[in-house]
């Protein structure tokens, strides 16, 4: 059975694995060993005083190690402690708490020692201190009267203890203080004001000091702060001072920065290597200063800067010696600035450079521990040898200290031991355990056998030989059972013995062999290497932009190894899907529905196999209406101009394109809202021309590609003066209703446009062309006045002034009008007609004088309508039709006319009241034309040899009918038609008997009329003559046998393979006889006589019996 093994692909997963193999290749733990801790509590440990203590030490070592304590540098007898026991096979010391004792007691330095016959190895020095909350002082707290513009600093104090708590600041409702620029808490835990406001004053500022190892919280006495405002103070002392002194004065000193934390100019600070770095720079002033931090002589270093507290606070992380320097804050607001200088020097407790590892070596090899730390200032190095000072340890004449350096020969078993490097300075120590393990082993392969692995294509992939032997085994690797060596640029060789193939493709699959040997011995190990095709999305989630409350959807379509079995998992800004019913998972897509705005991020399908994992994101943007704009200020206010600004609202995700502004009368109009004006969308403020005596508010609405937004709340109220109008009604006429008035209308002002109160119109008038003064009348709320007693069209000058109470509006311009219509007075003369054709006539007629139009002149009408057709003599329902011919027209044609009728036809002039008086009516008749069809034809007793053809004469002769043709022609059975007989029929004839037919043969038909003109349009009809009895009944008897049912099936079926044949001649471009067809059945008026083929017999002599003679 194989163990399977999966490789990971990535470089940081590649150094992981590695990492792993490495720290996997210990002594085998059946081989004897030096003790080495492998757990242990932390160098400065707190512990929670209220539970069981619990000092951790475990080691490893053949044989087992014995473990031992110390406790502030002396030997610690835990048998003689009740409330002390250690775990057995463990050193792990547990101190009970619970049952009676005492954290407090039990405050020191311990180390714990693990022995065995092969040496020792000890922890670092563990300190324990127990946690402390202790309770606020009590303390007199008295309130903070502070006048509003003042600084202020509200001190917190809290308890020292261990660890340090967390300070923050609510009030009585258990509720956070908010804070801002303005108000903020200090890194110490103090509340600074850089200034008062009235709404600061409140009396439960109260401190808390959170303490998380005893999970307790500590609260300060409630602080109160009364802020006096400006206004309270100026109406307390209003009665003593002139109102120069209350009101000339500023309501609140504004001042310069003052810088309340750090004091003075300059400061120190001191931090350690990695540790987080905080500078704080608070200040007082008004208006509120703002704070910049600068780096002298260098840059803030990126990537690892961060401004807290509202820039109050610089924050670097993970500081270096590189980080020292001079920090500089600058405080600054429009009175001023000041500034404040931190000096930084970063230092370093022991870091390592190289720490010792432990060394396998065989009797008479040679070998070093090196160890190398560094630090600021520079640590001492000092060695131990099991816990004892090297320097007072048994000797041992195989080794050497050289400084950080111990350097080993010609070891021989006894060497065995355990070495410890200290490194320390002032800020901290550094302690490693290395040993010094003497063996003589063969060598073993660690990796269990015929293990397998398999990797990604294109991947590299790692094959392990973990190993162990003394001396250190040399290892080869092989491909196959029987391959040879690998070498080559291809392959890399750990020094742990992992084979790496950098780029394993398909052909790197199969067996891999692992020898490992040295000069006690030889072994090896078979591994498999599979290889899969990677995983890939072939169709990847695309970007989106969608309407809200609309529907998306994003595809991952992914193509795998066959072998493998993938996971796809949906993600949103790299955190699960919302548990929202409205997302839909499915195969191999992701739906969204009902899309809402907290639906817009990035979306990401990762598809992991237990071999790779792939991802591909898209960005879903949804957008919509924009928010309405808000906070609509009026300014800069005028007679006739005002300024509006607002603040956008959120654009939704779609740029707003213009702003629509929109404007209310209250005074005129109240609710009804009017276009005033629209601005780009990069603008927020516009300046709007008004109206004198209008009320206005203003709204604006946003606009951008996905529509309007709802309009934002409306502006304040702006009532601007009265005035005279500045404009005159539009749209001023005068047309007169009857003969003897002129009526003046006009479109009447809107109520802005009037201006001010009393809106009146003066309406005046005067004759054209006639020496008369104006005549003037002032009218109100009306759009209308009724000059009487006029004389009949005649042109007027008229015009419309508006006036107000404060006076009138410019001149108006005059325009012209005429008095009222009446009907025209005579009729048009001379009316000719000139027939064109037997369906089109053209009419003339000489124009009536303008003065007998008594109006305006519309045009003239012609009145036409048909007597009668001069074919039948018959009179029928008068139908009149009228044609109008604008303008001053003096002819006109009259289509759609009957041939072979006669037709009347008058003329009257039109003016605006009506119709004058007709023109006498004028005769004129319309030539022959072509009959229409006959209206049927019927083929009747059908014979062995005859038809007999019955037809209706045509509905339209259109004219005297001179005869009537007949044509025919037979059909044979693939409908091809024979040759086209014709035959002319006197036009008093309606029936016809053709003989000397063939029998049994089918004739088509082609039937019409002629004039004088020439031939009306024809009616086809087919008919079949029978066959003979005899033939009848033989073909009876016949169609009933057997036989005759088969050969017909044959002969259909010969025909449909015929059929096929000519199909894909067709195709391949030669002549389908059913072409031919369709060119036989064209109209035989145009279609070429054929030549006798021999399809059809000859055609016989005929004759025709008429039901009359010719």
């Amino acid at each position: 059975m194989m163990k399977k093994m999966s490789i990971p692909t990535s470089k940081a997963s590649l150094v992981l694995f590695l990492c792993q193999i490495i720290s996997a290749l210990d002594v085998p733990l059946d081989l004897s060993q030096p003790p080495t801790i492998t757990q242990q509590s932390p160098k400065d440990y707190i512990v929670d005083p209220r539970e069981n203590i619990v000092i951790q030490c475990e080691a490893k070592g053949k044989p087992p190690p014995s473990f031992s304590w110390t406790r502030n540098g002396t030997h610690f007898d835990i048998d003689k402690d009740a409330q002390v026991t250690m775990k057995p096979n463990s050193g792990t010391l547990v101190v009970n708490i619970m049952n009676g004792g005492k954290a407090e007691a039990y405050e020191g330095v311990y180390q714990c020692t693990a022995r065995n016959e092969r040496g020792a190895a000890i922890s670092n020095n563990i300190v324990i201190r127990p946690s402390r909350s202790p309770l606020w002082t009590k303390e007199k707290l008295e309130p903070n009267h502070v006048r509003e513009g003042d600084s202020l600093v509200l001190h917190c104090r809290p308890p020292v203890g261990l660890p340090p708590p967390i300070i923050f600041w609510m009030d009585n409702a258990f509720q956070r203080l908010p804070q801002s620029e303005r108000v903020s808490q200090g890194l110490n835990g103090d509340l600074y004001f850089s200034n008062v406001q009235p709404e600061d004053t409140r009396e439960d500022y109260i401190c808390y000091a959170r303490f998380n190892h005893t999970q307790t919280i500590q609260q300060k006495q409630p602080i109160s702060v009364k802020v006096f405002s400006m206004d309270s103070l100026n109406d307390t002392i209003a009665a003593n001072l002139s109102d120069t002194d209350i009101y000339g004065a500023k309501p609140v000193t504004e001042r310069q920065p003052v810088l309340l934390t750090p004091t003075g100019s300059t400061s120190t600070k001191v931090e350690l290597r990695g540790n987080v770095l905080l500078l704080e720079c608070i200040a007082a002033g008004l208006p509120t200063p703002v704070i910049r931090w600068i780096k002298e002589g260098g840059e803030l270093p990126a990537n690892r800067t961060f401004f807290e507290n509202f820039k109050k606070t610089l924050k670097i992380i993970d500081v270096s010696e590189a980080d020292s320097g001079n920090y500089k804050c600058i405080a600054r607001n429009t009175l001023g600035s000041v500034h404040h200088v931190i000096s930084v020097t970063v230092k370093a407790a022991p870091y390592w450079i190289t720490a010792p590892r432990n060394l396998v070596l065989s009797p008479g090899e040679d070998g070093t521990l090196i160890c190398r730390a560094n630090g600021n200032p520079k640590p001492s190095i000092s060695w131990l040898a099991n816990g004892v000072p090297i320097a007072i340890a048994p000797e041992d004449p195989s080794r050497k200290v050289d400084g950080d350096t111990i350097i080993f020969s010609q070891v021989q078993e006894r060497s065995s031991a355990v070495y410890q490097c200290n490194a320390s300075n002032e800020y901290g120590y550094l302690l490693a355990n290395a040993f010094v393990n003497v063996l003589a082993e063969p060598p073993r392969i660690l990796t269990p056998a015929n293990k397998l692995y398999q990797v990604i294509a294109d991947s590299p992939a790692l094959l392990d030989c973990a190993y162990f032997g003394s001396p250190k085994p040399e290892i080869e690797w092989f491909k196959g059972v029987k391959g040879s060596i690998l070498r080559g640029n291809e392959y890399v060789f750990h020094d742990n013995g992992t084979l790496e193939i950098p780029v394993a493709q398909k052909n790197s699959a199969g067996t891999y062999t692992c020898v490992a040997r040295n000069e006690l011995g030889k072994i090896q190990n078979e591994v498999q290497l599979e290889i899969k095709d990677p995983t890939m999305i072939i169709k990847q989630p695309e970007y989106k932009v969608i309407q809200r409350y609309g529907q998306v959807s994003f595809e991952c379509i992914i193509k795998h190894d066959s072998t493998l079995l993938p996971t796809v998992t949906w993600l949103k800004d790299n955190d699960e899907l919302p548990d929202d019913e409205r997302f839909l998972v499915g195969k191999d897509n992701l739906t969204i529905m009902n899309v809402t705005d907290k639906d817009d991020g990035t979306y990401t399908c990762i598809v992991n196999t237990t071999l790779d994992s792939v991802s591909a994101s898209a960005v879903l943007t949804v957008v919509a209406r924009p928010n309405p704009p808000f906070d609509l200020e009026l300014t800069g206010q005028l007679e006739r101009s005002i300024d509006l600004s607002w603040i956008p609202g959120d654009e939704n995700n779609s740029p707003i394109i213009n702003f629509v502004i929109e404007y209310e009368d209250a005074l005129h109009e109240p609710g009804v809202w009017h276009y005033q004006t629209e601005v780009p969308g990069t603008q927020t403020t516009a300046q709007l021309k008004l109206s004198p005596y209008v009320n206005y508010s203003f709204r604006v609405i946003a606009v951008n590609r996905i529509g309007r937004s709802q309009p934002s709340e409306p502006s304040e109220q702006y009532l601007t003066k009265s005035a005279s109008p500045d404009e005159n009604p539009a749209n001023v006429q005068g047309i007169g209703s009857e003969p003897d008035n002129l009526v003046i209308t006009w479109e009447p002002l809107k109520g802005f446009q009037s201006n001010g109160p009393g809106l009146q119109y003066k309406v005046s008038w005067r004759q054209k062309d006639v020496d008369d003064e104006w005549t003037s009348v002032i009218v109100a709320n009306v759009s209308k006045y009724i000059v009487s007693g006029t004389p009949t069209f005649v042109p007027y000058e008229v015009k419309v002034q508006a006036l107000n109470d404060l006076g009138y509006a410019p001149e108006p311009s005059e325009v012209i009008g005429h008095s009222g219509e009446d009907l025209p007075m005579v009729a048009p003369g001379n009316v000719q007609v000139h027939v064109i054709n037997s369906t089109l006539a053209k009419v003339h007629w000489d124009p009536v004088p303008l003065k007998t139009v008594r109006g305006h002149l519309q045009g003239y009408k012609v009145y036409y309508w048909k007597v009668q057709s001069l074919s039948r003599r018959s009179r029928r329902h008068i139908e009149k039709k009228i044609l109008t011919f604008r303008g001053n027209k003096t002819f006109g044609m009259l289509p759609g006319l009957e041939p072979y009728s006669s037709y009347k036809l008058n003329v009257r002039v039109v003016n605006g009241k009506g119709e004058g008086p007709a023109s006498p009516d004028k005769v004129f008749n319309t030539p022959e034309g072509v009959p229409s069809s006959p209206s049927f034809l019927k083929i009747t007793n059908p014979t062995l040899d005859s038809l007999t053809l019955e037809w209706g004469s045509p509905t339209h002769p259109n004219g005297v009918l001179t005869s009537y043709t007949l044509k025919f022609q037979p059909i044979n059975n693939t409908h091809e038609l024979g040759p086209l007989v014709e035959i002319k029929i006197p036009a008093n004839e309606s029936s016809l008997i053709l003989k000397n037919l063939n029998y049994s043969t089918r004739y088509k038909f082609y039937f019409n009329a002629q004039t004088s003109v020439g031939s009306g349009s024809q009616i086809t009809e087919e008919a079949v003559t029978i066959m003979d009895e005899a033939m009848a009944s033989r073909q009876v008897d016949i169609a009933t046998q057997g036989w005759f049912i088969g050969l017909m099936c044959a002969v259909a079926l010969l025909i449909l393979i015929l059929l096929i044949v000519c199909f894909i001649r067709r195709n391949k471009g030669g002549k389908y006889p059913v072409k031919e067809k369709e060119d036989a059945h064209a109209d035989p008026e145009i279609q070429p006589m054929k030549e006798d083929d021999g399809t059809f017999g000859e055609y016989r002599l005929f004759s025709f019996v008429s039901s009359a003679p010719f």
